[in-house]
């Protein structure tokens, strides 16, 4: 048979015609046995985590292929699924950094036979799907049966579009079968704001309007805690708003290094006082309060005595969170001088010293030990922290600074997981001079409220590390700021002359605020202000007769105060030096005419407004993001780290996400 043409027609009339219905059985068994085998290899796998609910589909995925075996290597050959599956996180459009974003596609258990919604047959390839998302209203989606099999449930919007794009391009991978190829992929559903259910927030209602002729005296302790700013900038540059409740607009406004005038002599710091046009209404005003600590000489530092005190347990697996931990002490480790030391205790299931106090300079037996960390366990948060406190105690000396700083996403589920009963452990320890600093990693879990409460009760710091960049700053550049405290319960007071000033409002404070009668007990615990570091508060105050007057005159009252002075009210601090049983009062008082305005304060409003506007804070009429870039560009100023740049960038994803 020499003819090409008569050989070709042979072998067309051979072959069977192809049969679309058995080849979607034979895909449907495919996905069937990859289901069923991938995780079920002849080798034992190492457990990945004591999180049954957050382990998540993916995880398994990724752990799976760091076990593969010669069974689960053939199992896996069966079926192009698998790299669906890997594909899934290279979709356009879909925000994957979301907290959960990888975690929360729930996978068929193994035991569990694989649920078919419509048959696999030309025509009933699409079944409906309902997806709900806590930031849109309910909507119906369409995905293809053999992609439905593969999951069990899609449990929230950003679920539902992680979900559907798997189910698209397994779908896709298998375009050769016409009733799959018919199925369009659903388009990816937006989610603007996507907080998991599992993270808890530290945080209280706008602090409301006061009229100065009913509550003239305001008072509050101050913050210097950066924690919610880089939670706010972590859920940004992923995609998300963040919960109103993630953000504390003090936390945002300290969070930057400013110029205020340093303090002379040996005051611990020194107030600056600045009065300024309210940038989002022109009929009241900004009373800017600036506090600038003393930043001693280096060689006059004492020295330090760190206990890391370090979160091994389950939740700690992910890469931004153990890995990125210990990669930031690694940082702290090269600021240290060599008469300070380190010691490190963990807990997970149970608590364990990995590293006795050991000299700065034996940097590589330091490193050995954060090395060989691993995750996995409970949390036993109650015996780390009485463990670490013993070893603190151990290394403190005259003259030393000693604390413990806690490193943790927060999930205290195991002894005193409540926070006043911690709040009341580390009260009782921090009257021996053994401070409490606490960094939070990761997102998912992350209990801010527990973070929160552990730092004011030791006498610390709070901050949230998301990145590399931001241990540089915190452990590093801002070291001595953090672990070197040179007043202790500092409070603010101030009470404003109802003549001049008919209403205010403080900006930010709402977990700090004190009763008037506590700013002058001493037994009152407040903030604690370090070497060097930089607290700002900001009022919006009415004057008297102003348009922007939103009370009412009352029509009994007794006879006005009068005017005897142009004053717009009195401030008034009092602190303690660190250790010291009683405090020192400090007296400013507050007059219009306090000087020019700065870049530092209008960066600051700035700041404040931005986070006014993510809180939903009424009190801001029409003024948006677009206002926010403006006043925050125009004030920028010197900017050597680029923090104050990015805050625009973070300003200009807001307005995006928002749609404002």
């Amino acid at each position: 048979m020499d003819d090409p043409d008569t050989l070709k027609a042979a072998l067309r009339g051979a072959a069977p015609a192809a049969d679309p219905a058995v080849k979607a059985a034979h895909l449907a068994l495919a996905a069937r046995n990859f289901a069923q085998l991938h995780q079920g290899s002849a080798t034992p796998m190492r457990p990945m985590s004591d999180r049954p609910v957050k382990a998540g589909f993916l995880t398994g995925v990724r752990h799976m292929f760091a076990q593969l075996t010669t069974r689960s290597v053939l199992a896996a050959t069966t079926s192009a699924a698998a790299l669906a599956l890997a594909v899934v996180v290279i979709v356009p459009g879909l925000n994957l950094q979301a907290p959960g974003g990888l975690d929360r596609l729930t996978p068929v258990p193994d035991d569990q036979p694989l649920r078919q919604d419509a048959p696999l047959a030309e025509g009933a390839a699409n079944a409906p799907v309902t997806v709900t998302d806590t930031a849109t209203a309910t909507a119906p989606a369409t995905a293809p049966a053999i992609g439905r099999a593969m999951t069990k449930q899609v449990e929230n919007g950003a679920d539902a579009a992680l979900g559907g794009a798997a189910q698209g391009l397994v779908a896709d991978s298998y375009a050769a079968a016409p009733a799959m190829a018919a199925a369009p992929a659903p388009e990816p559903m937006a989610v603007a704001r996507a907080e998991p259910d599992t993270e808890a927030f530290a945080n209280a209602a706008d602090n409301p309007l006061k009229i100065t002729a009913e509550t003239p005296v305001s008072t509050f302790s101050i913050d210097v805690d950066t924690a919610s700013y880089a939670i706010v900038r972590q859920s940004l540059m992923a995609g998300f708003l963040p919960s109103p409740d993630a953000v504390r607009v003090e936390e945002m406004v300290n969070y930057f290094p400013y110029a205020y005038p340093a303090p002379d002599g040996t005051q611990a710091f020194r107030p600056t006082v600045t009065v300024l046009p309210t940038p989002w209404n022109p009929d009241t005003e900004l009373v800017h309060i600036a506090l600038q600590g003393r930043l001693p000489a280096l060689a006059d530092r004492p020295a330090l005595n760190l206990v890391f005190l370090i979160d091994t347990s389950g939740s700690m697996e992910d890469t931004n969170k153990l890995p990125l931990l210990k990669q930031s002490f690694r940082l702290m480790l090269a600021k240290l001088r060599p008469a300070d030391r380190v010691a490190i205790v963990t807990y997970a299931g149970s608590a364990g010293l990995v590293l006795p106090p050991t000299a700065a300079s034996d940097r590589g037996a330091i490193e050995a030990a954060l090395g060989n960390l691993a995750a996995g366990g409970s949390t036993a948060g109650e015996e780390g922290l009485q463990q670490a406190y013993q070893v603190a105690a151990g290394m403190a000396g005259d003259g030393d600074v000693t604390r413990v700083i806690l490193a943790t996403d927060g999930d205290f589920n195991v002894g005193l997981s409540d926070p006043d009963a911690l709040k009341r452990f580390i009260a009782d320890k921090r009257a021996s001079g053994t401070y409490l600093s606490v960094l939070g990693f990761g997102r998912g879990n992350l209990d801010d409220a527990t973070m929160q409460a552990l730092a004011q009760a030791g006498n610390g710091q709070a901050a949230y590390i998301d990145t590399l960049a931001e241990a540089q700053k915190v452990l590093a550049d801002q070291l001595t700021g953090a672990l070197f405290p040179i007043a202790d319960d500092v409070k603010i007071q101030v009470e404003w002359n109802p003549a001049v000033i008919a209403e205010y409002r403080l900006i930010g404070y709402e977990t700090r605020a004190l009763n008037r009668e506590d700013f002058n007990n001493d037994r009152v615990d407040a903030g604690e202000i370090g070497a060097g570091t930089a607290v700002t508060a900001i009022y919006e105050v009415t004057p008297v007769g102003s348009p922007a007057q939103l009370s009412d005159p009352l029509r009994y009252q007794a006879d006005s105060v009068a005017a005897t002075t142009s004053e717009l009210g009195f401030l008034k601090l009092r602190l303690k030096a660190p250790g010291a049983a009683a405090s020192t009062l400090i007296e400013v008082p507050i007059r219009p005419d306090m000087g020019a305005v700065s870049d530092e304060a209008r960066f600051a409003a700035a700041i404040a407004g931005f986070g006014q506007l993510l809180r939903g804070n009424p009190f801001l009429g029409d003024w948006g993001y677009q206002d926010a870039i403006a006043l925050a560009t125009s004030a920028k100023g010197p900017d050597p780290y680029g923090y104050r740049a990015e805050a625009v960038t973070l300003m200009r994803l807001a307005e995006t996400l928002s749609g404002k």
